[in-house]
């Protein structure tokens, strides 16, 4: 049950859904029961991979990949709602992707064939869950683009109002923030913690954030915007 007394489920989270009965809703919720994942740890592998949708209740969830030398560069930091996973019937692949809990998180999983049976059948959900992965294919390619043309400063702007945008806002505060570590920022920026640091401390000093803990506060989005569009 939730804190509001309704039964839990974990496809009501997520928007690509809603076109399900109320009847599928719940076949589904019992087919794929919410497990916790501490944080740090992995939810898939290259050594244990996955074929199976993966629904994020609660918490966030790193998707990143290791190249040859070591180095690790984060593909996307999803927040609950998010699904993803290695799902070939949809054109999805994993398997060179880690995914790894930076908070604890609540994640549902469900089958391939619970997939294809229950949601590529359904003409709606279909297109939806090909137009959701279109847009995740289309943001890792501008986030390539911007590692391999854009200076770090205009890469940090730009990847912050994203990030802020997609945050939720406070309880109280009715405000967002973003919360990443700058190592985990850097992953995002493909770029060293050093400079990532450095970056986020000239933005301090200027006036456009505010740092704390892990947490950061847009104080001038224009501001942001106007570094996020400089190519020097």
């Amino acid at each position: 049950m939730t804190e509001t007394g309704e039964p839990f489920s974990c496809l009501n989270a997520v928007d690509i859904f809603a076109d399900l009965t109320a009847q599928d809703m719940a076949d589904l919720d019992r087919m794929s029961p919410p497990k916790l994942f501490s944080s740090g740890e992995l939810v898939f592998s290259q050594s244990q991979p996955v074929t199976a949708l993966f629904i994020l209740k609660q918490g966030r969830i790193r998707i990143f990949r290791v190249a040859e030398d070591g180095k690790t560069l984060t593909i996307a930091i999803l927040e609950p709602g998010a699904v993803f996973g290695e799902m070939l019937l949809v054109g999805q692949q994993m398997y060179d992707n880690y995914a790894e809990a930076i908070e604890d998180s609540i994640i549902c999983q469900l089958s391939a064939s619970d997939v294809e049976e229950h949601f590529l059948s359904n003409p709606g959900i279909a297109v939806k869950i090909s137009r959701l992965l279109g847009q995740q294919v289309s943001r890792l390619e501008d986030r390539l683009t911007d590692m391999a043309l854009r200076p770090l400063a205009a890469r940090t702007a730009s990847t912050l109002l994203t990030l802020n945008a997609a945050a939720p806002r406070g309880r109280f505060t009715h405000t967002r923030s973003v919360n990443l570590t700058h190592e985990q920022l850097a992953g995002l920026l493909g770029a060293t913690r050093e400079a990532t640091s450095k970056t986020m401390a000239d933005f301090a000093v200027r006036g456009l954030i505010r740092q704390g803990r892990g947490r950061i506060t847009i104080n001038d989005a224009d501001g942001l915007r106007r570094i996020s569009r400089s190519t020097f």
